[in-house]
């Protein structure tokens, strides 16, 4: 419904892995590196997108949103727009920008250039 009238979707991603995985970011640090160590995750999931949870309700996001709306612009926001495994991820699965914080600006526009260059020769 919204995307019918939305010019833009930017995915909130540390909130969406807060509420989608039930983990508050502040608590993380008491027990995150047990679950990595235990293989509950593969990685931190507030430093990389959860592909697997979180990340399959980004792409449900992007399927429906261009589904509502022919070129409707979608994007992330947060620290995993400056992740480059997230990047990766998110230039898969369709989404058009990231956006982080400014330190992290160098890296993720080299990170999204190699991905675009992947993907396309994918």
């Amino acid at each position: 419904e919204i995307a019918q009238t939305a010019q833009f979707f930017s995915f909130g991603t540390n909130d969406l892995t807060q509420t989608a995985l039930g983990i508050s970011r502040d608590d993380a640090s008491k027990f995150l590196g047990e679950y990595v160590a235990k293989g509950v995750f593969e990685t931190d999931p507030f430093v990389s997108i959860d592909k697997e949870g979180v990340g399959q309700l980004v792409r449900m996001g992007v399927e429906r949103g261009r589904a509502a709306r022919e070129g409707i612009k979608l994007g992330v926001c947060g620290e995993h727009g400056g992740d480059p495994a997230s990047i990766d991820f998110f230039d898969e699965a369709g989404l058009d920008y990231v956006s982080c914080s400014p330190f992290r600006v160098p890296i993720a526009r080299l990170a999204a250039a190699q991905a675009a260059l992947r993907h396309k020769e994918a």
